[in-house]
């Protein structure tokens, strides 16, 4: 009978190793599109981000930010206007760059 019970048990342990590796790899992916989906809106919105923290700075130590926050707003308009642009092969190596 003993004999019987512990190929059982071996077989559901493999089970459960298998299924913790599949949800960890799952895991990975998510965390995966969700970092490059964030590198993605951080290049879009990076300036404007950086502008804003410079006035939110500015204003904080008594000084004017309006500076800083007409250039984020011109950083934002920008990455507007990037991310609106028709981007295919043929303006590839002009239309990706900075």
């Amino acid at each position: 009978m003993n004999h019987f019970y512990i190929p059982c048990l071996q077989k559901k342990s493999q089970s459960r190793r298998k299924q913790f590796g599949q949800g960890m790899t799952e895991y990975i992916i998510v965390v995966a599109l969700i970092a490059v989906a964030a590198i993605g809106v951080f290049r879009l919105f990076g300036d404007t981000l950086r502008e804003q923290m410079g006035g939110l700075a500015q204003e904080m130590s008594g000084q004017s930010g309006s500076d800083q926050i007409g250039n984020a707003q011109d950083a934002a308009d920008a990455a507007v206007s990037q991310a609106n642009t028709k981007k295919d092969l043929s303006n590839y190596s002009t239309g990706n760059q900075k």
